[in-house]
């Protein structure tokens, strides 16, 4: 499809929403007016919003990136368009360094073949810098110390690679940040043991982000008797750090999803999936990471828990649901939920000039949906990825 004119909109804009909006698409980029042959789409009083933008997700649609074939990368694409994603960053559990190869691999080969679902913006290596303690649902066989043999191999691929987690206190940690920023990588901080001053020393040296806030990350701590700031009072207190939150609604619950959204601020602050294979499935036994060698997982409650139900092991959340989230449990105005995911996102991974917004010349990825924040179509590069109806 070459031209789009999308009508009778609630049209969610930098400056606010326009009801009765139209937006014009043309060549894969919102354009500032139409041509009599372009084919007209009705809102229908839906609200039009820029395209969610997830920077970390494992999985959905019964995949996992980690399962290490196109046919995952593809269908976990297509999965989330249905819910609204237009760009996301494929995410790493961890692993060895042949697997992590391995998985660049299939991204290098399978990233222009992917027209029918999310676009893909760089791989984000999550891991296997971690804190032991800190693990979560990852894997220890493979958490380990930064090694500078090791990451710089894999950046030699750097092209690759958008962004990587790490532990900001461990052995290495800042050299890996300062060689990985170096090569263009965006360095955030995750499963992680740091107290303040080691998370302002990361700070110093590169690490810009939080990943998932509050998850797998030490809060206020005591070591001798004498408390400590941790981790999660540094992502508050380091007024410019960027911040992520997994916003099911069960991972954070109402009040901290509120403390964050008052002190961060939507500018600061993205929603993220961080979805594993069983996202857009039903519920019920599913597997974290690999099929063949992840861990077992059970799905209920909308989140995926460890079998004796003792942690959770993952998300299953999908982008909409992040967005309902904010809005109906947190009291977030929609204008600003959307921001979180759109804009926010695109400033995180500098694109803002062409993403995150509804603006003539910026890629024409969009999303349509109701007053329900349930997704009715998905637009991606100007091109109907998904449609609930005959619109």
């Amino acid at each position: 499809m070459n031209g789009l004119r999308i009508i009778n909109g609630k049209v969610i804009t930098p400056g606010g929403i326009v009801t009765g909006g139209e937006v014009f698409v043309r060549d894969g980029k919102i354009a500032g007016s139409g041509s009599p042959g372009d084919r007209v789409v009705d809102a229908a009083g839906c609200y039009v919003s820029p395209g969610f933008i997830d920077i970390h997700v494992h999985g959905g649609g019964g995949y996992d990136f980690m399962d290490g074939h196109e046919d995952a990368f593809l269908e976990i694409a297509r999965t989330h368009a249905r819910y609204g994603t237009t760009a996301m960053l494929p995410t790493t559990l961890t692993g060895s360094k042949e697997e992590l190869l391995h998985i660049l691999d299939v991204y290098e080969r399978v990233a222009s073949k992917n027209t029918r679902g999310a676009q893909f913006l760089g791989m984000h290596l999550e891991g296997p810098y971690f804190a032991m303690n800190q693990r979560g649902a990852q894997d220890p066989r493979y958490i380990r110390n930064p090694d500078p043999v090791e990451y710089r191999e894999v950046l030699r691929r750097a092209q690759l690679v958008r962004r990587w987690s790490a532990a900001p206190e461990l052995p290495g940690a800042l050299e890996f940040a300062r060689y990985a920023g170096e090569k263009g990588v965006l360095v955030s901080w995750a499963h992680t043991d740091a107290i303040y001053e080691e998370v302002v020393e990361g700070w110093n040296n590169g690490y810009s982000l939080a990943t998932h806030l509050y998850s797998a990350m030490t809060g206020v701590t005591r070591r001798n008797a004498f408390r400590y700031a941790g981790a999660v009072e540094a992502a508050f207190l380091i007024e410019d750090m960027d911040v992520e939150i997994i916003a099911d609604g069960v991972h954070l619950p109402a009040p901290l999803l509120q403390l964050v959204y008052r002190i961060k601020g939507a500018a600061r602050t993205a929603l993220i999936t961080d979805a594993m294979r069983a996202a857009g499935m039903p519920e019920g036994k599913s597997v974290l990471g690999n099929l063949h060698h992840g861990l077992s997982v059970i799905v209920e409650d909308g989140v995926a828990k460890l079998p004796d139900r003792s942690a959770f092991a993952g998300s299953v959340a999908t982008a909409d649901r992040l967005v309902r989230t904010m809005v109906q449990m947190a009291g977030v105005p929609l204008i600003e939920a959307v921001r979180m995911i759109t804009a926010t996102p695109a400033v995180i991974l500098g694109l803002a000039s062409s993403k995150g917004a509804i603006a003539p010349g910026y890629d024409a990825d969009l999303v349509i949906f109701g007053e329900d924040i349930k997704v009715r179509a998905t637009i991606v590069n100007g091109e109907l990825v998904y449609a609930n109806t005959d619109i």
